[in-house]
């Protein structure tokens, strides 16, 4: 297709994982001289994946062929369709598969059964990045791609992969990319959240690039998400940055209102189930999988958050590790209309009238697979150790095993016997506490995210559970205890 100047279309998902595919395949085959169109669907209007009017809109300008980026690997009858037509359709995916593959050119997924590629984890923007890579050196050219290795770590870590193997290396690599990234939309971005691109790490993308990139693709439309990945605009940077951030705080307003709703149908209902649903005709489809990842991080039970339509309903899943979501979905295939996701987040839709029939043969699988598992949150705890034990050295040693995130937390410590010098709760609505501890003759400041309602439970002396981070105050750097539990010294 390149080669002949055919014309390719690169149809992505909306979440910021697809986004930065979607913005690496087109930028890295426009400069192998590819004549390449994007193509987002809008998540209101067409839904996640393949969807036949989309494809016979590109079949109609002229494309010809149509690679997927991070979708995909579920739509049978959409490339069947297409093909029909006269549609090539190269899938690039990583999602979870199902009983049958579509018959599509190619189909490159490390989650095949016939794969023989060591590293099955990768992201959907990974996959792309590696159809590229084969792309270049198959044609003798290497240039250039490290550059996109600044989008590729965002998608990576967007998509909340495992950073282990080639994960945590494409983000690593990837961190160093987005230092000195030339992209003037994350520039923009960076700028207006108060981030310094050179000091950038895998919690700065987590918490507020990332949101940022999905919120457009939540709420309406993620091409602005794509577009300000790839402006060499200035004005148009600054723009469409503003935008981002606008549109992230109406998410945020829309996810608090929507929680408190659904933690208002659980009162009622109760929280004593093994998997909880929630939901109604009014929930937006966008912030349906963060209020499920809310809730089940808070309840430790896989969530299910519905959006009741007249004809036909969906959904999004949340679990926990204990209980693999898509194989529960996989057992109810027969009465969806389609699934797809992975072990931990997926996403569904089917008719109406078979709601009640799928909830509750949803519960009978969760009651038979988590009876007798402790639904409780866990912390994983790497040593029990002195606070006399931590100084700037071990700082430097963790810091050696970064970029953390999922499958590569921050290494968890543990003191006992630590005396309470000061506590007090800081932060809006105060939220958080701040400690100044003690033991021995050491001294330390420690902050409690989030552990504000706590306050009572503090005793003059408690055995803390934390990981180290950096403070940064008044221009210095000040080494700290970042508490994530504690309890009462015995």
């Amino acid at each position: 297709a390149l080669l002949v100047g055919e014309s390719i279309a690169i149809y992505g998902d909306f979440d910021a994982d697809g986004i930065c595919g979607t913005a690496l395949l087109t930028q890295g085959l426009s400069s192998l001289g590819g004549r390449t169109t994007p193509y987002i669907p809008h998540r209101l209007n067409e839904g996640y994946g393949l969807n036949l009017t989309s494809l016979e809109s590109l079949r109609q300008q002229g494309v010809t062929l149509v690679i997927t980026v991070d979708c995909g690997i579920g739509n049978i009858h959409e490339v069947e369709h297409a093909q029909r037509k006269g549609l090539d359709i190269i899938i690039t995916d990583h999602h979870s598969i199902s009983h049958m593959l579509p018959s599509a050119l190619a189909i490159i997924n490390p989650k095949r059964e016939s794969s023989a590629y060591p590293f099955p984890q990768l992201a959907g923007v990974g996959v792309a990045f590696k159809l590229l890579q084969a792309l270049f050196q198959t044609l003798g050219k290497k240039e250039q791609l490290d550059e996109l290795l600044d989008i590729v770590a965002l998608g990576t870590v967007a998509d909340v992969v495992p950073l282990v193997g080639e994960n945590r290396y494409l983000v690593k690599r990837g961190l160093e990319a987005l230092s000195k990234t030339q992209r003037l939309g994350l520039q923009e971005m960076a700028s207006i959240a108060g981030l310094q691109l050179s000091n950038l790490d895998t919690e700065h993308i987590s918490w507020i690039l990332a949101p940022r990139l999905n919120a457009p693709g939540r709420l309406d439309y993620a091409l602005t998400s794509y577009r300000l990945l790839v402006t060499d605009s200035p004005e148009e940077a600054r723009q469409l940055a503003q935008e981002l951030e606008e549109r992230n705080t109406e998410r945020q307003r829309l996810t608090e209102e929507f929680l408190a709703k659904a933690k208002e149908q659980l009162s009622i209902s109760g929280i004593d189930s093994p998997l909880l649903v929630v939901g109604g005709e009014d929930y937006p489809p966008g912030i349906a999988g963060l209020i499920a990842g809310r809730l089940a991080e808070e309840f430790y039970r896989p969530v299910i958050v519905l959006r009741q339509g007249r004809d036909i309903s969906g959904g999004s899943a949340r679990s926990i590790p204990e209980f693999d979501i898509i194989a529960a979905l996989r057992e109810c295939q027969d009465i969806l209309l389609r699934f797809g996701g992975h072990p931990m987040a997926a996403g569904f839709a089917l008719p109406t009238e078979n709601l009640n029939q799928f909830q509750q043969h949803l519960l009978r699988i969760a009651a038979d697979q988590l009876s007798g598992v402790d639904l409780h949150p866990f912390l994983t705890i790497e040593a029990d150790i002195p606070l006399s034990a931590i100084n700037g050295e071990v700082f430097k040693l963790v810091e050696r095993f970064a970029p953390f995130g999922s499958g590569n937390p921050l290494p968890v410590f543990l003191s006992r016997g630590v005396k309470v010098v000061d506590c007090h709760p800081v932060g809006n609505g105060s939220r958080h506490l701040r400690l100044k501890l003690r033991q021995g003759e050491i001294m330390w400041r420690g902050i409690g995210f989030d552990l504000g309602n706590l306050l009572a439970e503090v005793t003059p002396e408690i055995d803390i559970v934390y990981n180290l981070a950096v403070d940064q105050w008044g221009g210095e750097e000040m080494l700290e205890l970042n508490i994530l539990d504690f309890a009462p010294a015995p």
